[in-house]
C-alpha cells in the first residue's frame, strides 16, 4: 500500500521593522528566523517551536500562513 504525502503548512514570515533598540535575544531570534533585512521574506514550515519564535518578535514582523503543498 502506498504511503500517503504529509502535507506540510507554510508560514511566510515578513520583516517590517528594525530590530535596532530591542534585546540581543529578539536580534538572534530574527536571526534564526533567517530574516536580515527589512522587507525579507523566508518561508518556513509551520511548527510549534517556529510559533514561539513568532510570538516573541510579533511586533516586528508579519505573518501569513500559506495552503499546505
Amino acid at each position: 500500500m502506498a504511503k500517503k504525502k504529509e502535507t506540510v503548512k507554510m508560514v511566510r514570515v515578513t520583516l517590517l521593522k528594525s530590530a535596532i533598540g530591542y534585546s540581543v535575544k529578539h536580534k538572534a531570534t530574527l536571526r534564526a528566523l533567517g530574516l536580515r533585512h527589512i522587507n525579507m521574506t523566508v518561508e518556513q514550515p509551520d511548527t510549534p517551536s517556529l510559533r514561539g519564535m513568532l510570538m516573541k518578535v510579533n511586533h516586528l514582523v508579519k505573518v501569513e500562513e500559506q495552503e499546505a503543498k
